[in-house]
């Protein structure tokens, strides 16, 4: 029977790809890579064959109808992103609601997901959190901001590395400058670091040391 399969993939150490998720991706008719070139190099590294199709952010309202006739003919289809578990801050969740929507079977794995292992590295509460990914760039950025000032549990987000400093900023002015922060970057990768302290003294470390690389950011929830 078909099946939409979710497959995380490693976020930078290509030894945290798991037996299964070979395994499958080999086994199923079509991959769904968020882009087909940095997929390209995952599939030939782990000998997987399988025929690719791109699936992203800006294609995914137009393709979803498109594959939900392929699952329902009997294809069998695993979704990729480029780095870590589909749907989290990547595309995925539009499809998997289809599938559910239209009696398809959906089958997520288990994997690489960035911020797991920031969360527990940080030394913050990690009992109770909140995942907020990416904050508005513009428009709704401060609104949001005011909410979780007020918010108890441990909040998680990813930032790209030229506006973490900007961001840093925001919290020192909406959370204040004594709220603890971690910050993470280039996990599982050669130049891994996390950097802990108040948001005041991570924000002087970036602002005197630019950071580079794929982060996210924890911060504690107010006491």
């Amino acid at each position: 029977m078909s099946k939409l399969y979710l497959v995380p993939t490693p976020i930078g150490n290509l030894k945290d790809m798991t037996f299964r998720a070979v395994e499958v991706l080999k086994a199923v008719d079509l991959i769904l890579a968020e882009d087909t070139r940095t997929s390209g190099k995952l599939l030939k590294h782990f000998e997987i064959s399988t025929h690719m199709q791109s699936h992203h952010m800006h294609n995914e309202h137009k393709t979803v109808e498109n594959i939900i006739q392929k699952l329902k003919a009997g294809t069998t289809v695993a979704l990729i992103s480029d780095a870590g578990t589909p749907a989290i801050s990547d595309p995925g969740f539009l499809l998997s609601r289809a599938c559910i929507e239209n009696g398809i079977a959906v089958e997520c794995l288990p994997g690489a997901t960035a911020f797991v292992p920031a969360l527990v590295n940080s030394g913050l509460p990690n009992d109770k959190f909140v995942f907020e990914g990416f904050l508005p760039v513009k428009k709704g950025r401060q609104t949001r901001l005011l909410l979780l000032a007020e918010e108890p549990r441990t909040m998680i987000f990813y930032e790209s590395p030229h506006k973490l400093v900007k961001t840093l900023t925001h919290f020192c002015e909406y959370f204040g400058e004594d709220r603890i922060v971690s910050v993470s970057r280039e996990l599982t990768k050669m130049f891994e670091e996390t950097v802990r302290g108040t948001a005041k003294e991570v924000l002087e470390h970036y602002t005197n040391k630019p950071p580079k690389g794929e982060i996210v950011i924890v911060v504690d929830g107010k006491k």
